[in-house]
């Protein structure tokens, strides 16, 4: 089977340099590291690139394939450019996502919003943005959306979400398909959303359904197994209803290596298992192929991201662990503190030497579980080092935080040893720019 990008650990460019110092896209980590400072997110383009054209190849044998990027894992302006160059289409979770891919020109037909509590102001801006499918979570946003459809006199082009009783050997957190989950409609809910919308919700297209299994996913037959309950339901909806739905929505979460001890599949092992499921139940149910949806997120972007840290501060406890802190930590990547992720790194300028130590690489914010690395060798550290940490494209920059009011680093995509800032680092200015001091404390002074 043939490997994809989303197997390797680290981005496909990297090297080390004739200085002996790692380098990426072209670019010397170390400089870098001076020129834009630290913590700082670094994304390889090649690797981003190369990873959207194995989803569309794998994938190449199904035309009626749709991969839409799971905008969740990292949203800014210049990934939704390429990706969406790259011609896949969006999976956004909130407003603020859709406006992103919006303001990066994204064909916003290609564009699905999905979310259990969406508000109306989210549903109105993507209905007037064009959004072409919404994935609709519950009842009360099936009733919400065909208000708001009606308002702007359109029909909303939507799925209905459903739980399809799937558990995926993943942390509980980052489980949705299980039955006892806050997403989508249980299935034993299904004929009375379809009766609304067949006799009451005049405002609403319902083309198809979409399920969502997991994420960090390294089992293969799942995804048949999800297949298999989305076409049964198809064909059972047509028999009752007469209703021809022709979409499902598989959702993603193809797992990635982080360690040496993950193994992943391979976009393309998924690929062949997914198609051949497809072409069995099209046969077996007696249902027109459909068009198929798949939101892959963290297997797109997680392989493409590194993130830089300056080594700082060292305690060696007495006949125990030795920490070496370095100046970012839970706030620019909070996965190891919420969910136990761990994570492989190397120092960016000593590849080449053999005297290495066991340390617990930690964070700077004021918590005892702020710790990035709990257990790994790497050579002798010293202040001013510069550590790397692979696979940190996916859910850090966009889970992070201005905890201890610390300013969010700066993103730099890197491709033909040119580097380019992408996300701007923040300023203290930038962190009090939203506060504000009531005219009434100002007076009492």
């Amino acid at each position: 089977m043939r490997q994809s990008t989303n197997q390797f650990q680290k981005p496909v460019t990297t090297k080390v340099n004739s200085d002996g110092n790692i380098e990426i896209g072209g670019c010397d980590l170390v400089k870098l590291a001076n020129e834009f400072s630290t913590p700082l997110y670094v994304l390889d383009e090649a690797t981003l690139r190369g990873i959207c054209n194995d989803y569309k190849e794998a994938f190449s044998a199904y035309p009626k394939t749709h991969i839409m990027y799971a905008s969740k894992a990292l949203c800014t302006k210049a990934v939704a450019k390429i990706v969406s160059d790259e011609g896949l289409g969006f999976d956004t979770v909130s407003g603020g996502e859709i406006y992103t891919v919006y303001k990066a020109g994204v064909d916003m037909s290609k564009v699905l919003f999905n979310g259990n509590n969406k508000s109306f102001d989210e549903l109105s801006h993507a209905i007037g943005l064009g959004v072409g499918r919404i994935s609709v979570d519950n009842f009360f946003e099936l009733a919400l959306l065909n208000e708001i459809a009606k308002m702007y006199k359109t029909k909303a082009n939507i799925l209905l979400r459903i739980t399809p009783g799937i558990e995926c050997h993943t942390h509980e957190y980052i489980q949705t398909g299980h039955l006892d989950s806050k997403f989508g409609f249980d299935m034993t809910q299904i004929d009375e959303a379809v009766e609304l919308i067949l006799t009451e919700y005049k405002n609403i297209n319902l083309h198809g359904l979409h399920a969502h299994i997991g994420s960090q996913i390294f089992e293969t037959d799942i995804y048949a197994d999800e297949i298999e309950i989305l076409a049964k339901e198809i064909a059972r909806l047509d028999e009752k209803f007469g209703l021809k739905l022709n979409e499902i929505n598989i959702g993603g979460g193809l797992g990635v290596k982080y360690t040496d001890s993950d193994t992943p599949p391979s976009t393309y092992e998924i690929a062949d298992i997914i198609i051949k499921k497809l072409n069995e139940v099209i046969e077996k149910y007696n249902i027109e192929p459909p068009e198929v949806f798949l939101e892959p997120g963290r297997s797109i972007i997680s392989t493409c991201g590194v993130t830089l840290y300056t080594v700082g501060s060292s305690k060696q406890v007495p006949n125990g662990k030795k920490y070496v802190a370095v100046d970012g930590g839970m706030a620019d990547n909070p996965r190891p503190s919420l969910y136990q992720a761990e994570y492989y790194a190397e120092v960016a300028n000593k590849k080449e030497t053999n005297e290495v130590e066991n340390i617990t690489l930690a964070g700077r914010f004021c918590e005892s579980g702020d710790i990035l690395i709990n257990s790994i060798e790497l050579p002798k550290l010293e202040e001013g080092d510069i550590i790397c940490v692979y696979n940190t494209g996916a859910y850090n920059y966009s889970m992070a935080s201005n905890y201890n009011r610390v300013q969010k680093p700066a993103m730099v995509l890197v491709n033909d040893s040119q580097a380019d800032i992408i996300v701007k680092r923040e300023s203290l200015n930038d962190l009090v720019s939203h506060d504000v001091i009531p005219d009434r404390l100002e007076n009492d002074r």
